[in-house]
């Protein structure tokens, strides 16, 4: 159990990571203009007609606001104060028509740019996800799953709420407000031209506040990325948690990520809303001039009550826009932080990805050699393997045998090209496997782990995730051969049954038998078992080991074993120690060598 204070210097810990992320240097990422250039090449071009239709119902609205402004003027001049009668029935309907169409442009063009907004983040969501699956297991090691489904969902979902808003607010509030402008400039120049002196320094608070948010916006996503990884991990490890009594140390923990995100979320607000007690001084401050300066030119007989009270009602029309235009640059701000993380992980390149001229791997019973192969998986110069020159023969079976570090897992992981050796090659059928594309080389292969996936779906689905399009019965045949049919039909609801997260309603052994069978359904000529029956018993690895010597039969197999008792027929027996091979032959040969394989199966590993 953790100590008190142990947990106390956790939780601290985690408590300054998150005040602590963000951007290492805000000052180094993209500005405004570039992301939003990106945003618009890559990802507004595609709704151009929309726009365009979006825009002109923008200015329409737009105008009808105009209008509204200048229409104040007879109303007030011609009706309140001159007692025209006969201008009533028409202004009346002047402004009924005003207000009508307005708001039907204001509906149609929001639900325009609406859509366009949602088939942009919808878009740039799907090429994310896309992306990560072009990437390599490096990247994935790197990059905790609780972190990347952060990305593509809760920054997603910023960069949604600030490209919906935005563009639906920023054109419409920006027409609006110059013509409202024009309106007073019609009415009174010099007193438009006094007005606009706010405009300067309320546009640099903005911006002062814009830049602050947008790096609160890298805080925050980064506490959200960082919770939604500790809550990942608290899932998977559920049972663990349980079984070491850690819930409420895990409590604390997960409350305390939600307690920082609730910090910044709190901050963030706060900054944004900033702008609202100057604009309003700022505004007050105008009005009161106008009130005064338009007061005595009425009073002077220079203008009239009409004019003067158009004036006002168009300034303070524009003063809406002129907020909005604050608030939608604070939400602007906030999504293109976000924004900035999302291009950060498209932007990622796979270290494995195919090379120019890369072909397809049409291969029956392929050789596999390992020609002065080194690789490493970190920086630290610390090497998996030392230049290691292998042979698996074509049509036979190979085992692997070593302590944990030898080796043996990065030969395996090196074939399918889940990582590029750092010096060396790997040849297949007499080419390079960096000549072949990396989906044909992977047709070409089963593999079977002791990591098993098995998600939550049906069995059907499951199974056939081996081999996309295999009807039911190539499923039913793969799942019989895999000696899963039996339990398979004992379940609720039969192949339809649905597994659960990582096959939680299955037992070790049977996840095992899925996995199996889906090797099973691939019928690939290249067949790799990591120790494929590690989870079965002794009697239930008896029963599937004569099933997995049928599969094997004509192909080029690789074998990872726990128990060396299952791999004494093998064709060739490879012993690695610290990345090199010191022992090779079959287990008669090595057992009267009295070396390292001797030792080993006589201290227990054939049990």
């Amino acid at each position: 159990m953790v100590k008190d204070n142990e947990k106390t210097k956790s939780l601290k810990n985690n408590d300054n990571s998150l005040r602590n992320e963000g951007p290492e240097n805000p000052n180094n990422s993209p500005n405004t203009l570039i992301l939003v250039k990106r945003l618009a090449g890559n990802y507004l071009k595609p709704h151009t007609g929309q726009l365009i239709l979006a825009i002109i119902l923008m200015l329409i609205a737009a105008g009808m606001t105009a209008a509204f402004a200048a229409i104040i003027e007879p109303v007030m001049d011609k009706v309140l104060v001159g007692g025209q009668k006969s201008a009533v029935w028409g202004l009346g309907v002047g402004i009924f028509f005003i207000f009508f169409i307005r708001g039907m442009a204001s509906y149609f063009e929001a639900i325009v740019m609406n859509k366009i907004g949602q088939n942009v983040v919808a878009t740039i969501q799907k090429d994310m996800f896309g992306h990560f699956l072009d990437l390599d297991l490096k990247f994935f090691h790197k990059n905790p799953s609780g972190q990347l489904i952060s990305r593509v969902i809760n920054d997603v979902n910023e960069l949604r709420a600030a490209v919906t808003s935005c563009l639906t607010g920023i054109g419409k509030s920006l027409i609006t407000l110059i013509l409202l402008i024009g309106v007073m400039f019609y009415q009174d120049w010099v007193l438009a031209l006094a007005t606009l002196t706010i405009f300067p320094p309320a546009a640099l608070f903005v911006a002062k506040i814009g830049k602050k948010l947008r790096r609160m916006s890298g805080f925050i996503q980064e506490g959200q990325a960082s919770l939604s990884d500790r809550l990942s991990q608290i899932f998977q490890g559920i049972r663990l948690v349980k079984a070491y009594g850690m819930e409420d140390y895990e409590r604390q923990t997960a409350g305390q990520f939600v307690e920082n995100v609730k910090k910044l979320i709190i901050k963030s607000v706060r900054i944004s809303n900033l702008s609202t007690p100057v604009n309003e001084s700022l505004v007050g401050l105008v009005v009161f001039g106008i009130v005064v300066y338009g007061g005595y030119k009425v009073a002077n007989g220079e203008t009239t009550a009409g004019e003067l009270l158009s004036f006002i009602t168009a300034f303070s029309m524009a003063y809406e826009p002129m907020k909005k235009l604050a608030r939608l640059n604070n939400t602007l701000q906030l999504g293109l932080g976000a924004a900035d993380r999302v291009f950060d992980m498209i932007d990622q390149q796979a270290n494995v990805a195919n090379k120019e001229g890369a072909k397809d791997i049409f291969v029956k019973q392929p050789a596999i050699h390992f020609k002065d192969v080194s690789f490493g998986y970190g920086d630290d110069n610390t090497m998996a393997l030392n230049g290691i020159s292998i042979e698996i023969p074509a049509g036979k079976v190979t085992a692997l045998v070593g302590r944990s570090g030898s080796g043996k897992t990065t030969i395996m992981n090196l074939i399918p090209r889940f990582f590029d050796s750092l010096k060396g090659e790997i040849i297949i059928d007499g080419h390079n496997i960096t000549d072949f594309t990396l989906k044909s080389l992977r047709q070409n292969i089963a593999l079977v782990s002791q990591d098993i996936t098995i998600f939550d779906d049906s069995v059907w689905a499951n199974i056939g995730y081996g081999k996309e399009g295999a009807s039911e019965d190539d499923i039913i045949k793969a799942a019989i051969s895999a000696e899963a049919d039996e339990f398979i039909r004992a379940l609720p609801e039969g192949y339809e049954t649905r597994l659960g997260e990582d096959g939680v309603k299955l037992s070790g052994g049977q996840r095992q038998r899925i996995s199996i069978a889906r090797a099973i359904l691939r019928d690939a000529p290249i067949l790799l078992l990591d120790e494929a029956t590690s989870a079965l018993d002794n009697e239930a690895e008896r029963a599937i080991q004569e099933t997995l010597s049928r599969l094997q039969k004509g192909r080029t197999t690789l074998v990872i074993a726990h128990r060396l008792s299952t791999i004494q027929n093998a064709d060739q027996i490879l012993v690695l120690e610290n990345g090199h091979v010191i022992e090779a032959g079959v287990h008669n040969e090595l057992m009267t060598l009295e070396e390292t394989y001797s030792r080993m199966y006589s201290a227990g590993f054939n049990s």
